[in-house]
């Protein structure tokens, strides 16, 4: 094993996901990840690792719209096929469940690409262990 594939190894990139997926540290899995709704802590409560390093940017924002849209065409198709509602309140039943939808999942989201930044040591994430 090359010095890199060793230094990329320590931090295994599933463990680091399904962590941030649940919305705490990608390092211990312990410490919660926020301290607000979408606001990253600047260090783990738990093993002091520093997360303020990570970029998430839009990447959460996208991914949400591309679960939810997915989720609530499926909806759509299924409603009117089955029990052919008004559409006035389809189209409330719809909105609530995407608004819903959306706010659930944007943490989780963020969380997961927090985990992947941290586990590939990118934007800041690269100090030694």
């Amino acid at each position: 094993m090359t010095d890199t594939a060793a230094y990329l190894d320590d931090r295994p990139t599933k463990p680091a996901i399904l962590n941030g997926l649940r919305c705490r540290c990608p390092k211990c899995g312990e410490g919660k990840l926020f301290d607000r709704f979408l606001h990253v802590a600047d260090n783990c409560p738990n093993c002091g690792e520093e997360l303020h390093h990570h970029r998430a940017d839009d990447g959460p924002a996208y991914l949400t719209i591309l679960i939810v849209a997915h989720i609530i065409g499926f909806a759509i198709h299924i409603m009117w096929v089955v029990w052919r509602p008004e559409p006035m309140v389809m189209a409330t039943v719809l909105s609530l469940g995407a608004i819903a939808l959306s706010l659930a999942l944007l943490p989780p989201m963020k969380g997961l690409m927090v985990g992947i930044q941290w586990s590939r040591r990118m934007h800041g994430f690269n100090k030694a262990a």
